[in-house]
């Protein structure tokens, strides 16, 4: 079953200097229970491709259906059905852990009772038991992280994005929110759909990768797969013969394509 599946999906902007074709034709399917990594170096158009499939951006010119809805008729049914979890999380430093989960399983329309249980779940699955009453400025970036998740699962979606997830962390965190990920999908079914520049993690949580360049898919296959087809011992060479160049550092800027 795919969960993603988009033909010619394109965006151009239109500038002072003309026309910039960002996206200039996608052809991308996600199956369900896949863990798919969306790579391309900067100004690739991989920024603009996830603000589309998230309904952050509306597309130009071509089709996409996402969790079983069509992109650009209907995108408040796509948004009912994925999480987005983006690069700078939104945390309100007055609140505390449970006050923001409650909230958020409240704005999908979930009863106080069930919100309240819903938080409950959401904190010993990803470990904030014992933070529910800490507010969010007290938490370390690793806690940060998995609140951010967490918050992006109050609706129990099938299809999450997780834009560049580990920017920040230390080793010991990005460790364990990689477990977290591997741990949604095997344990939850859930597809995961992930940006990042950090090609060894890449290497280690995705099923299949999908490089952009130029607007365009330029290579996609499993991370072994990459490697072996072009001679390659690590990922980062595989990248390099695929694009020539390095992958995207993390940016926040929103006006990153």
């Amino acid at each position: 079953m795919s969960l993603i599946s988009t033909s010619g999906l394109s965006r151009t902007f239109v500038t002072e200097n003309g026309p910039v074709e960002a996206v200039r034709g996608i052809d991308l399917t996600v199956r369900s229970g896949e863990i798919v990594g969306l790579l391309g170096p900067n100004g690739a158009g991989k920024t603009t491709t996830l603000r589309m499939l998230t309904t952050l951006l509306p597309p130009t010119g071509g089709a996409a259906t996402v969790a079983g809805h069509d992109l650009v008729r209907d995108p408040a049914a796509v948004r009912r059905r994925i999480g987005y979890v983006a690069q700078s999380g939104g945390l309100d430093p007055q609140e505390t852990v449970r006050a923001e989960l409650v909230l958020q399983a409240r704005l999908h329309g979930t009863d106080r009772a069930g919100a309240a249980a819903r938080a409950g779940e959401l904190a010993a699955d990803l470990g904030l038991t014992g933070l529910l009453d800490r507010r969010t400025p007290a938490l370390s970036g690793g806690q940060r992280r998995r609140l951010d998740l967490a918050l992006g699962l109050v609706h129990r979606p099938e299809l999450l994005f997780l834009d560049e997830p580990t920017t920040g962390l230390d080793p010991g965190s990005r460790a364990d929110l990689w477990a977290l990920v591997r741990r949604l999908r095997d344990e939850h079914g859930t597809t995961v759909v992930l940006t990042t520049h950090y090609l060894d993690e890449a290497d280690a949580l995705a099923d299949r990768l999908v490089i952009v360049d130029g607007g365009t898919i330029v290579a996609e296959d499993s991370p072994a797969g990459l490697k072996a087809a072009h001679g390659a011992t690590t990922l980062q060479e595989a990248f390099l013969a695929v694009t020539g160049r390095g992958p995207a550092p993390a940016d926040p800027s929103p006006a990153a394509v």
